[in-house]
């Protein structure tokens, strides 16, 4: 749903504070969405340089899906705030990002450091600032997905998932479902929340369509 004039310029404004050159994490197989948590434990030197560097900084820092060729990553992640930092005895950083607003990559910054920086551009994802509760109805994606967690052995207290709000439970189920990294992809892609719990309910009846196909009994 389209923002109404003043809203998008309100948000706009609240954007610019984003940086513009990021510190990005490549990580294969892992998204995160705005106002949701990714705990991290960093032990590689190159992405310790990157926390560091950016825990005293402004603690901004960005997620995107490595591709499986080459170096290349995918053209849309998630900016996060460092809302947690702990150090451990091995030298190891024990850290929680907190989501903020999907961007989307423009180009690679060349640089001397150990780890990778892009430019980025906000203004697909207003919505990620829209703290405005959003009522949808989430019973049939809830019931599949409780099938398809069943299906793959996974256990999740449904009950105490059930108290949080409706986008808390589409980004939660989008983040830990088991599916490919290019589904989870189109998930983080999904501009609006409708259109997310759609994909994902469409990707959860893709694979229950498979599981019943197969276990069927051939005649």
């Amino acid at each position: 749903m389209p923002l109404p004039t003043s809203k998008f310029f309100l948000y706009t404004r609240k954007m610019k504070k984003f940086p513009n050159v990021i510190p990005v994490f490549p990580l294969s197989g892992v998204i995160y969405f705005p106002n949701t948590n990714l705990p991290l434990n960093i032990f590689e030197q190159r992405y310790l340089n990157l926390v560091n560097d950016a825990y005293n900084k402004d603690k901004f820092m960005g997620m995107v899906q490595s591709k499986k060729e080459n170096d290349s990553v995918y053209d849309i992640g998630c900016l996060g705030k460092i809302s947690d930092y702990q150090k451990s005895s091995d030298g190891r950083v024990l850290i929680n990002l907190t989501g903020v607003s999907r961007f989307k990559i423009l180009k690679e910054i060349s640089n001397n450091k150990l780890y990778r920086e892009f430019e980025v551009d906000y203004k697909n994802f207003t919505n990620d600032l829209n703290d405005k509760v959003v009522e949808i109805d989430t019973t049939a994606l809830m019931e599949k997905a409780k099938t398809f967690f069943k299906k793959n052995g996974l256990l999740l207290n449904w009950q105490e998932f059930e108290k949080l709000d409706y986008t808390q439970r589409i980004n939660t189920l989008a983040m830990i479902s088991p599916v490919t990294n290019e589904e989870k992809q189109k998930l983080l892609e999904a501009v609006t929340l409708e259109s997310k719990m759609n994909t994902l309910k469409n990707i959860i009846n893709f694979y229950l369509y498979e599981t019943g196909v197969n276990n069927q009994t051939i005649q």
